[in-house]
């Protein structure tokens, strides 16, 4: 038999995106068609052969192409006909609801972020406007929750913080899709090669990195660091390249452009230590770190912020070495980081296959329906 049809799709999320493409693509393809929808990717060709990709035209940040793709998309999900439209940002929702009264197709929104603290606490945009983007985004989700079918929450956190859609939420956390059966290399002793991966930024902790890193490297010159990831702001990234200029010891994979999963996940594979330093931030209070799943999935000691509840989390495996920003102390840091016995416990939930399983589940619930 013929396969029934899903849609996946985000306005700036690349079309090779770990969580829309390899993870829930990924899931989803054995049971349906599945296409995903989203800016070129960061590969030359996606990894997959089982998930279609259409990349959009590359556009700018704040660009009219950025006003026009929603419109493309929209385009391409009335001419697939998808049974199950699950859309990845809130930029969407409005054409999602075109897209269910076109084609009569179940709509699921992916709740990645909560957009409004994002907007209201990050610097996406200037102060002055960010009540009113924030406010005018809440309001979209709560008018568009009204058409939309299901909502998968990428965090727990956002069970508490959003009101809406309740009774008809999953949590699917954004765990680390499983890899291949190969061993980290040798750890360093002592740990001299520190790793910062993922979205750069300063709400995600990056100059809390190198204000840790040009500690760590004064008081241990051989200390040297890694930087890979993609930093969509250009103040932010201005800043990035003004600190890395006066800091040789320190090499950046990416940063003005999306830079491949497979190669972070090298660079996990080869650092010593894996450093997560969100400060306090209303927009992350209830969020876990994809990188805290990732570098605990890779056994990747850890130098890690003092939070309580991703604290706690590693401490089950004996993960992390904690510290507090304000007090920190490179010398005693890296004796820990040197002494310690790590992941004397393997970790034993912080793989995707679950999340996959009840993702699965709930499109199958909304494909008898029809």
């Amino acid at each position: 038999m013929k396969k029934r049809r899903i849609v996946l799709a985000s306005v700036l999320k690349p079309v090779d995106d770990t969580r829309m493409f390899e993870k829930m693509g990924g899931s989803l393809s054995a049971a349906y068609e599945v296409h995903v929808v989203g800016y070129p990717g960061s590969a030359p060709a996606p990894l997959r052969n089982d998930v279609l990709v259409h990349p959009l035209r590359p556009f700018r940040r704040i660009s009219l192409g950025r006003m026009l793709a929603p419109w493309r998309i929209l385009a391409r999900v009335v001419a697939l006909r998808p049974v199950v439209f699950v859309f990845c940002t809130h930029e969407l929702i409005f054409m999602a609801v075109l897209a269910r009264l076109l084609t009569r197709c179940r709509l699921i929104y992916d709740v990645r972020e909560n957009y409004y603290r994002n907007i209201l606490y990050t610097a996406a945009f200037p102060r002055i406007l960010r009540p009113l983007v924030a406010g005018y985004v809440r309001v979209c989700e709560h008018i568009g929750a009204g058409f939309i079918h299901h909502f998968l929450l990428a965090e727990k956190g956002y069970a508490q913080e959003l009101s809406f859609g309740r009774g008809r939420r999953t949590i699917i956390e954004n765990k680390l899709r499983r890899p291949p059966a190969v061993a980290p290399a040798p750890r360093q002793t002592p740990a001299r090669q520190f790793l910062f991966t993922g979205t750069l930024s300063e709400i995600t902790g990056l100059f809390t990195f190198l204000d840790l890193l040009e500690a760590l490297h004064r008081h241990d010159p051989a200390v040297r660091g890694t930087i890979i990831g993609y930093c969509a702001l250009v103040a932010e990234r201005h800043r990035l390249q003004a600190r890395l200029a006066t800091m040789p010891y320190i090499i950046l994979h990416g940063g003005d452009h999306l830079v491949p999963h497979p190669a972070i996940e090298r660079e996990i594979l080869q650092a010593d230590a894996g450093i997560i330093a969100y400060p306090p931030n209303p927009a992350t209070e209830h969020s876990f770190p994809t990188k805290l799943y990732e570098y605990l999935g890779y056994h990747l000691p850890i130098l890690l912020i003092e939070y309580a509840p991703w604290a706690d989390y590693a401490a089950r495996f004996d993960a992390a070495v904690t510290f507090q920003p304000a007090s920190f102390n490179a010398a005693h840091a890296l004796q820990q980081l040197r002494e310690k016995t790590f992941y004397t416990t393997v970790p034993d939930d912080v793989f995707w296959e679950h999340e996959g399983e009840k993702l699965l589940a709930v499109i199958n619930t909304f494909v008898r329906e029809l």
